[in-house]
């Protein structure tokens, strides 16, 4: 499971990849992504313990969805139940996993809120257009607590990206899979960056096509504007299973089922 440092370019390349997988099989993915998704909200409804849940679960349901991923890839006949299938591989490390990144994300959570306890509510207001961006960065304590939860979530995320798959389909203890999985990112940072870019740039892209339509004719841009995000999520995801086939090229010795 060593992983490659691979080139900046290797970035753009993932979500082609991720792409063609989609158009393999789109229903199945789409299906898993959403799938995933839904119950996630729904565990996270469940008064006072759902978020603790929600974060134990998540790395199985992940791991599900990137077995999905792993039948289509090898053509091999997969159906919805392959969703929960990661709760049979290593759920004690997948449980830890998500326990670690809990914890972490309070913490983060933590020390953003030192400097502005209403950091979350103040950008999701500003990104729901209930306040003007202008006003919401004039706030340098919403900008200081920002910064302290981005530079703080950024090395936990790393260490979760490749988690779920090292445990489960290496069969490696939750705190080796959390550390190598960070060593694999912080190894391909430029591919990375290159990968959140292009994302981005499709996003743009996408953004402006269904402005452009809207000015021709309002019903014309309510087609792409409801079939992007059905098609652009789960080839996300299918990128995410694309970039960890790439850099660690076999996660074994356990075979995903």
């Amino acid at each position: 499971m060593q992983a490659r440092t691979l080139p900046a370019q290797r970035g753009w390349a993932w979500i082609i990849d991720g792409f063609a997988l989609w158009r393999r099989n789109p229903a199945l993915v789409t299906f898993l992504v959403f799938g995933s998704s839904l119950t996630l909200l729904m565990v996270a409804a469940i008064p006072f313990i759902g978020q603790v849940i929600m974060f134990l679960v998540m790395p199985a349901l992940s791991l599900g969805i990137f077995n999905g991923c792993k039948a289509i890839a090898e053509r091999r006949k997969a159906g919805p139940e392959i969703l929960v299938s990661g709760f049979r591989q290593n759920l004690q490390e997948q449980v830890k996993i998500g326990g670690i990144y809990f914890i972490g994300s309070l913490i983060v959570l933590g020390l953003s809120t030192l400097f502005d306890a209403e950091v979350n509510s103040k950008l999701f207001k500003a990104v729901m257009g209930k306040t003007s961006w202008g006003e919401t960065l004039e706030d340098p304590s919403f900008i200081i607590a920002l910064l302290v939860s981005t530079v703080g979530s950024t090395p936990l995320m790393m260490a979760y990206w490749f988690a779920p798959l090292l445990a489960g389909w290496g069969r490696i203890p939750a705190t080796k899979a959390l550390f190598f999985s960070f060593v694999a990112c912080l190894r391909n940072w430029r591919a990375f960056l290159a990968f959140g870019l292009g994302l981005l740039g499709v996003a743009l892209g996408a953004g402006i096509l269904v402005s452009v339509l809207e000015l021709v004719s309002p019903l014309l841009s309510l087609l792409p504007a409801l079939a992007f995000p059905i098609i652009f999520i789960p080839v996300v995801f299918a990128s995410f299973y694309a970039n960890a086939l790439d850099v660690f090229e076999r996660i074994g010795p356990d075979d995903a089922s």
